[in-house]
């Protein structure tokens, strides 16, 4: 039976493709969702996908995840820098928690340094654009095998 990772994909991922492709590529959010759910089924994973452009519906899915999922990969757009809700909804998430960008936001604007999720997520993975959502399956396959033993 595979255990589930819950992909979050916060506010303006649905424009992947669209906005800003010198930044974020020219793949949508669509393609990045269906490249990690083939790369987390052949890691033994499911994958439930939510992309919301509203903070509340981030946060309730975190809260529906501790009884469903072993892990959590957050792509949470610009909530990553301001939502302190979100911060600790991801605190009480007992499975792993993935944050991922497809940019570097330590090499972009000074409002992007802080991210309020840190401090709540086991790593992060950052600037390498769609490689990011590779490593983040790499990375809740070690972590989540490295906890059951």
């Amino acid at each position: 039976m595979s255990q589930e990772i819950l992909l979050l994909s916060g506010p303006n991922l649905d424009e992947l493709g669209i906005r800003s492709p010198e930044i974020y590529g020219y793949e949508t959010l669509e393609q990045h969702v269906i490249r990690f759910e083939r790369l987390a089924s052949e890691a033994g994973f499911s994958v439930r996908h939510l992309q919301s452009n509203f903070e509340g519906d981030l946060i309730e899915a975190v809260h529906a995840a501790r009884a469903q999922s072993v892990a959590i990969v957050l792509n949470a757009g610009a909530l990553t820098h301001s939502s302190w809700a979100l911060a600790d909804a991801l605190s009480s998430f007992e499975g792993v928690k993935v944050e991922v960008h497809l940019s570097n936001p330590a090499a972009r604007e000074s409002f992007r340094h802080l991210s309020t999720l840190a401090g709540v997520v086991n790593g992060t993975i950052a600037g390498f654009g769609a490689v990011s959502y590779e490593l983040a399956v790499q990375a809740v396959r070690r972590l989540v095998d490295g906890r059951q033993g």
